[in-house]
């Protein structure tokens, strides 16, 4: 970029600026959500219920299908953006 464009488009620059601050923080939270280690940690805790006797085989099968749900989400998520 010339010095002539750096000097026109300087105004701008705190607008890049925050379009990139806003950006990391989008691509953070992403990652924060799309995490399946919290997913894996809840699976482990649910079993641990039910060998405990928290909670019966109806409860666990529920709750384990949406965690498996979750958890697959996650992983399609990382794939796609492990593959651009």
């Amino acid at each position: 970029m010339g010095l002539i464009s750096q000097l026109l488009t300087l105004p701008l620059a705190p607008v890049r600026g925050t379009v990139w601050v806003l950006d990391q923080v989008v691509l953070a939270a992403e990652r924060d959500h799309y995490d399946p280690g919290p997913v894996r940690e809840q699976l482990a805790a649910l079993e641990r219920r039910l060998l405990s006797g928290e909670i019966d085989e109806d409860e666990f099968d529920r709750c384990e299908d949406a965690l498996l749900d979750r958890l697959a989400e996650c992983e399609a998520y990382q794939n796609r953006t492990d593959n651009g």
